[in-house]
């Protein structure tokens, strides 16, 4: 449930015959030749959630479902009275590894990625994934931003040989005065470039990470169980994975624009962009060959 949103936009019709944001990406995905789809849900939403899909998908990809509960891979931690938000996305990854087995995309169900980082990353886990080589799709910042809000990006700094060097969460990033900016906690505001690489949570991974994700949440809980809105990421978890001398993440550039729903007021503007994309051929105007719901 999204807390700026206020609803399940996961699961909101947003293309012209009723397809989520989740369609375009799940059709992407096969069409680049991704062979299985995990889906990881809460468990009070999975009846409704595969009454949506399920129809869809049916002989066209095989289909899992993981649930991120609390209790697990918690080991002898005692959850915190009054915790209810899930651990994060790194937790979430950890509840999927029963399913995974070979090299494997993640992506938010939000978020539209464009046909092209779904090709470059299939051929990066088909050809360059190993155990100490795991890679981002990233994202000019300037095709990333909302015009209804500042937005919350991780930031990237790539070396020369196109590896990733840092990610740095920055909360607060919106264009002011035709300048991209982000803004700190006490104010300050610090310009970025228009061509800055961002990423939007579309990692590419090897199963070997599952074994280090197992050691860094013990720490995690362990340094920040006892806060109730502590979150075990994807991006930091990435950062200190390339840190502690596991790998290099390369860094896919993508010129694809990302678009997704992170206010109320996006949700027109991603429709019009989503119809646009049907005009113009990009895809057919019912992905699954449904009936318009």
């Amino acid at each position: 449930m999204a807390s700026r949103y206020g609803s399940m936009k996961q699961i909101q019709a947003f293309g012209p015959s009723g397809e989520t944001i989740m369609d375009y990406s799940i059709y992407d995905a096969i069409a680049a030749g991704f062979g299985k789809i995990v889906f990881i849900i809460r468990r009070d939403f999975a009846n409704d959630f595969k009454e949506i899909f399920e129809p869809k998908l049916r002989g066209k990809i095989d289909i899992e479902y993981a649930y991120q509960d609390l209790d697990d891979y918690i080991g002898d931690f005692k959850i915190p009275e009054g915790r209810v938000k899930p651990w994060g996305t790194s937790h979430a990854i950890m509840c999927a590894q029963e399913f995974v087995q070979d090299p494997f995309a993640v992506i938010n169900a939000d978020d539209f990625y464009g046909k092209d980082a779904f090709v470059k990353s299939a051929a990066f886990l088909k050809n360059e994934c190993r155990p100490d080589v795991y890679g981002l799709v990233g994202y000019r910042l300037a095709n990333t931003l909302s015009e209804n809000g500042s937005v919350s990006r991780g930031v990237c700094k790539v070396d020369a040989k196109g590896n990733l060097v840092e990610i740095n969460e920055r909360l607060k990033i919106y264009r002011e005065n035709g300048q991209i900016v982000y803004e700190e906690t006490d104010g300050s505001k610090t310009p970025l470039d228009e061509d800055t690489m961002a990423s939007m949570n579309f990692w590419c991974f090897h199963p070997s990470l599952f074994q280090y994700l197992q050691v860094e949440f013990q720490k995690f809980l362990k340094e920040q169980g006892q806060d109730l809105k502590a979150e075990f990421l994807i991006p930091r978890t990435a950062d200190q994975w390339v840190k502690d001398g596991k790998g290099v993440i390369k860094v896919i550039p993508t010129s694809a624009q990302w678009f997704g729903v992170t206010y109320k007021e996006d949700a027109p503007v991603v429709k019009r962009d989503l119809q646009q994309l049907v005009d113009q051929g990009a895809y057919p105007k019912s992905l699954w060959n449904l009936a318009k719901v």
